[in-house]
């Protein structure tokens, strides 16, 4: 053999050999093992109980919540994480007597989501457990929903970098989880490299009789112009690792956004119909109302709505968890983005929400019934007039952790303000508004015959100053409420927000009833059982805590006021 030749073959030896590392390291499987530490529990609850007293990862959770409790701007009575960062809740479900609650964390030994984990009997108070599911073979454990089933409750969730992955727990507080399969069971590529006609994102789960059926989130290029809109795709499966695709579920959707995708997919029926509660990374948290074509195996959409009445961050309500209340209602709960840099935490959680239906297609929504348990220290302001742009500040109600009940009659008013989280010379004010009759009307109601269409009573005073009641011109617009926060602090380093304003239904004659909720760094308002509106707000002054009231546009009525002191949702052991 020549020099020539041999080189030549030493070199397509040394290529072959190249080739064959590189082809054996692209399918070794990456090792993602979790840095935090892993513990198997006993599966009776006394046991587990008096094991949790002596684990020394639940024992650093309690002092890092301890430590964090110092931060004026850490919420009392939403739910934290005890340590580090938190993203989405996951996987709510009611089980052996407790209300469940996952949600992203991120370890600070290993930054990458892990689920966390809290339990509670009320859905109020809640006490911390041990992170549940651990990466690997996942780079990530994103989010996903819990199901129920009998002896069982199965956990769906995406994978980041394989897909869908489904992992079991029966214990008595879920503890101990077990992943289904060697891996992804919807996997987020096609084995023969063929294009797949959804996307693997996001997963959801229940059962219809013999079969499981899991959405997964995405969205098509489906919209006006090829433009993206949200979809979700529907598959089934008799034994959790074996899923057929079937098709998109949601049928009849034209009241979310071009450009929306279908994230975070929470299906379950409501009253006599179904919901189905998704996140938008465009426009935010929102839901769909329906009927279940269980045939057909499709969504019929007759509704829809937001939970978010602007961006989601900085500041604002995400993404949703959601479980049966077991009462005909759906529990829903969403984290909250920071509008300001906080040391060690950054999110929240909003309270519980329950919801329910009036009629076919109005969704209600109230916070959970044992948030009552919280209050102490009543006080009370009776009925009192609001004369047109006379600002009343309401001395004896001042707090940053209270909730605050007010019922309103907006009489001749345009505009009702609640100044809550104020300073005395007003430097700062978070401002909570009810404008009367500001927003859409229902429009043209168009018709054949002789009149083409009916105009409501706010259009034909726009458009002719005409206000002669017609049968055929009632008045049927939406009031609004509205939180805004641009005045709520007057520290640098906090991010503006515009305010947030979302529709809501008062009939003629009906009262205006506020329910605010104060927690530091949030301020939730819900309206009438109808509506609420959300925001962080991080005041900068100790003197912060004032409450004033004020009418514009016309005279109003503040009927009644009712305010507590708000207690800690922690430091109650009891599971």
């Amino acid at each position: 053999m020549t020099t020539k030749r041999f080189f030549r073959s030493t070199y397509l030896l040394a290529l072959i050999g190249a080739n064959v590392a590189v082809s054996f390291a692209q399918t070794e499987k990456p090792d993602y093992t979790s840095k935090v530490p892993k513990f198997s529990f006993p599966n009776t609850l006394p046991e587990q109980e008096a094991a949790l007293k002596t684990n020394r990862l639940l024992q650093r959770l309690n002092a890092s919540r301890a430590k964090l409790a110092a931060d004026r701007f850490r919420p009392i009575y939403h739910y934290v994480n005890p340590e580090g960062n938190l993203n989405d809740p996951n996987g709510l479900c009611y089980w052996q007597g407790n209300w469940h609650l996952f949600y992203q964390a991120y370890p600070p030994e290993d930054p990458r989501q892990h689920w966390g984990h809290a339990v509670s009997k009320d859905l109020v108070h809640w006490q911390d457990l041990p992170y549940a599911i651990y990466p690997n073979p996942e780079k990530q454990v994103y989010s996903g929903s819990t199901l129920v089933d009998g002896d069982r409750v199965i956990a769906m969730y995406h994978g980041t970098g394989v897909g869908n992955m489904v992992a079991i727990a029966k214990d008595p507080l879920l503890l101990n989880w077990e992943k289904v399969g060697d891996g992804a069971v919807i996997p987020s590529v096609s084995t023969d490299g063929r294009q797949l006609p959804y996307s693997v994102f996001d997963p959801s789960i229940w059962k219809k009789g013999e079969y499981y059926y899991s959405l997964s989130a995405g969205r098509v290029p489906e919209g006006p112009g090829g433009r993206p809109v949200r979809a979700d795709f529907l598959f089934r499966s008799k034994d959790l690792i074996n899923w057929e695709y079937l098709h998109e579920f949601v049928e009849g959707d034209r009241f979310t956004q071009i450009g929306d995708d279908g994230a975070c997919p929470y299906f379950w029926p409501i009253g006599d119909r179904y919901i189905l509660n998704f996140f938008s990374h465009m426009s935010g948290g929102q839901y769909l109302l329906g009927d279940y074509d269980k045939k057909n195996d499709r969504f019929v959409v007759t509704s829809g709505g937001k939970y978010n009445h602007g961006a989601v961050s900085p500041s604002g309500v995400h993404a949703p968890s959601a479980a049966p209340d077991g009462k005909g209602g759906v529990i829903v709960i969403f984290n909250m983005n920071p509008g300001k840099p906080t040391e060690g935490w950054n999110q929240i959680m909003t309270l519980p929400r329950r919801l329910t239906l009036a009629g076919k297609d109005e969704l209600l929504q109230e916070p959970v019934e044992a948030m009552e348990s919280l209050r102490y220290d009543p006080r009370h302001v009776g009925t009192l007039n609001l004369p047109s742009n006379q600002e009343i500040p309401l001395t004896e109600i001042n707090g940053n952790a209270m909730e605050i009940i007010a019922e309103i009659d907006p009489q001749t008013a345009q505009l009702v303000e609640l100044n809550v989280l104020r300073s005395p010379d007003k430097e700062e004010y978070t401002r909570i508004s009810f404008f009367k009759e500001k927003g859409f009307s229902k429009g043209l109601d168009y018709q054949s015959g002789p009149g083409t269409a009916s105009m409501p009573l706010d259009l034909v005073k726009l458009f002719t100053g005409d206000e002669t009641p017609r049968p055929d011109n009632r008045r049927q617009r939406e009031s609004l409420i509205s939180i805004e926060t641009s005045n709520a602090s007057t520290l640098t380093d906090v991010q503006f927000r515009a305010p947030e304003t979302a529709p809501v239904n008062i009939a003629p004659g009906e009262t205006v009833k506020l329910r605010v909720f104060i927690d530091k760094s949030v301020v939730e308002v819900f309206v009438n059982g109808k509506q609420c509106v959300a925001a962080r707000v991080y005041p900068g002054r100790d003197d912060s805590v004032g409450v004033s009231i004020v009418a514009k546009g016309g005279n109003a009525q503040l009927k009644s006021l009712d305010a507590w002191q708000m207690k800690s949702i922690y430091g109650d052991s009891r599971l």
